[in-house]
C-alpha cells in the first residue's frame, strides 16, 4: 500500500538570487494553478538563507498562495539595495579589514537592519501560524547554522496533526518553535557579510553552510514528493574559461570570497539530489531482484534497529539555465539601479566584482528591482520548458 502523497517545496538560499526561485514559484501559482484548475496542494515548505524568508512569506499566504505569490513578485521587483542592506562609514572603514582577514568582532560587512525590518513589515507571523493551525500546511521548517558547535539547527513549526521528526540527519537538531522574523533573518546570516543572529542563547548563521538544499527536514517530515529549486546552474564536464581574464590578473579577496560563497551555498544540491537518486535506484534494483518484498524486508530491519524506514521519493528540481554571476555582471555594468542609483553604484565600486565576466558576490547582494525582474522572468521561463513535468508532478493521484 503507497504512502499518502505529500508534497515539499524546498526553497534554497543565495542571497538576492531568491528572485530566481520566486520566479519559479510564480509560474507554478499563476500559469500551472490555471491549467490544473486549482492551486498545487503543498503540504511541507523548507528553507534555508533567503528560501527561508520566501518559504516563510509563502507560508504566511497559504489561504490563498495565488494572490501571496503575486504580492512577493511585486516585493521583489520594487527593492532597492540601499533599502535592503545598510552600507555607511562604518562599512567603509571595515571593508579593507574583510580583504585582509575578515571581521574580529562577528559582525558583518552589512547592516542588515533595514532587511530586519522589511521581513518583520512584509511577513504576517501571525499568518504563518494560523496557515498550520488550520492545517493548510504541515509543516514549516527553517534550517540555520549554530555558531557555537558548527551543527544545524533546523527551527519547525508544525500543524497540530504533526509529529516533529525523531530521527534527524548527522550533525543536525529539529528544535519546535514559533517561527518569526528572528528564525528567518538568521538562516540568512551570509558569514562575513551579515552579522550572525542571537536566538535565546546561541548565535546561528546562515543554514547554507551545511544544508543549503534542505530536503533531508522534508524527508524527515514524511515527504513522498520533492520539489526542489537550485540558484545555480548545472555544470557538467569541464569548462574553459572562455575570456581568458583569468591570465591577466590574479582575483582579489571579494572574487574567491564569491567563489566561497558559491561552494557553501548553491554546490550541495548536486550532492543532495544524487543521494536521493541512488536510494530510488537501489529501492527499484531491489524489487526488481528481490521481487515486490524487498522494500517492507530492509525496513522492517531499520525500524528493529530504530532506524527511519526507506521510501521511494519522486524528485522534480528546477535550476537556472543562465549564469547568475554573469546575469550579474552584465547588469552591474550597465549601472541601471533602482532608487538611488549612484549610491548603489558607490557602494559596488568598493566591492571588487570579479575577474573577467563573472559577479558572483554582487549576485548575492543585488537586491535590486531591476535585476531581480530579470531573475524572476528566468525562473518563469525555466519553470515554463518543464511545463509537462510540473502537471504531472502536481496531479492530486500519487
Amino acid at each position: 500500500m503507497s504512502s499518502p502523497k505529500r508534497v515539499a517545496i524546498i526553497l534554497s538560499g543565495g542571497g538576492a538570487r531568491g528572485a530566481y526561485e520566486v520566479g519559479v514559484l510564480s509560474y507554478l501559482f499563476e500559469d500551472v494553478t490555471r491549467m490544473l484548475g486549482a492551486p498545487p496542494r503543498i503540504d511541507i515548505v523548507c528553507g534555508t538563507s533567503v528560501g527561508a524568508i520566501n518559504g516563510c512569506f509563502f507560508t504566511a499566504h497559504m489561504s490563498d498562495p495565488v494572490l501571496g505569490l503575486r504580492r512577493l513578485v511585486q516585493l521583489w521587483t520594487e527593492l532597492e539595495l540601499t533599502r535592503v542592506l545598510g552600507f555607511g562609514v562604518r562599512q567603509v572603514i571595515t571593508l579593507p579589514r574583510l580583504a585582509i582577514g575578515g571581521l574580529g568582532d562577528g559582525s558583518g560587512l552589512f547592516d542588515v537592519t533595514p532587511m530586519a525590518d522589511l521581513i518583520s513589515k512584509e511577513i504576517s507571523w501571525r499568518a504563518v501560524t494560523r496557515s498550520l493551525r488550520r492545517r493548510h500546511i504541515k509543516a514549516l521548517s527553517v534550517s540555520t547554522t549554530e555558531v557555537s558547535t558548527g551543527r544545524t539547527v533546523v527551527f519547525v513549526q508544525t500543524a497540530p496533526d504533526t509529529a516533529l521528526p525523531s530521527h534527524p540527519p548527522p550533525r543536525t537538531i529539529f528544535r519546535a518553535e514559533h517561527i518569526g522574523p528572528h528564525h528567518a533573518l538568521a538562516s540568512a546570516a551570509i558569514p562575513l557579510l551579515f552579522p550572525p543572529v542571537r536566538i535565546d542563547d546561541q548565535m546561528y548563521l546562515d543554514g547554507g553552510l551545511r544544508q543549503n538544499t534542505p530536503i533531508a527536514p522534508a524527508l524527515r517530515l514524511g515527504a513522498t514528493h520533492i520539489f526542489a529549486i537550485g540558484g545555480s546552474r548545472e555544470v557538467r564536464g569541464l569548462q574553459s574559461n572562455e575570456d581568458g581574464a583569468m591570465r591577466l590578473r590574479a582575483p582579489g579577496a571579494a572574487f574567491l570570497l564569491g567563489k566561497i560563497l558559491n561552494a557553501f551555498l548553491l554546490d550541495h544540491i548536486d550532492m543532495d539530489l544524487q543521494l536521493l537518486h541512488r536510494l530510488n535506484d537501489m529501492i527499484q534494483d531491489g524489487t526488481r531482484a528481490y521481487g515486490d518484498g524487498f522494500l517492507e524486508s530492509i525496513n522492517g530491519h531499520a525500524q528493529r534497529r530504530g532506524a527511519p524506514t526507506y521510501e521511494h521519493v519522486h524528485c522534480l528540481a528546477i535550476r537556472p539555465s543562465e549564469d547568475i554571476g554573469r546575469m550579474a555582471s552584465v547588469h552591474v555594468r550597465k549601472g541601471r539601479f533602482k532608487g538611488e542609483p549612484f549610491v548603489t553604484k558607490r557602494i559596488l565600486s568598493l566591492l571588487d566584482l570579479g575577474v573577467g565576466t563573472e559577479a558572483d558576490l554582487a549576485s548575492y547582494l543585488l537586491f535590486d528591482g531591476q535585476f531581480c525582474r530579470q531573475l524572476i522572468e528566468l525562473g518563469r521561463a525555466d519553470a515554463q520548458a518543464r511545463k509537462h513535468e510540473l502537471l504531472t508532478f502536481f496531479a492530486e493521484s500519487p
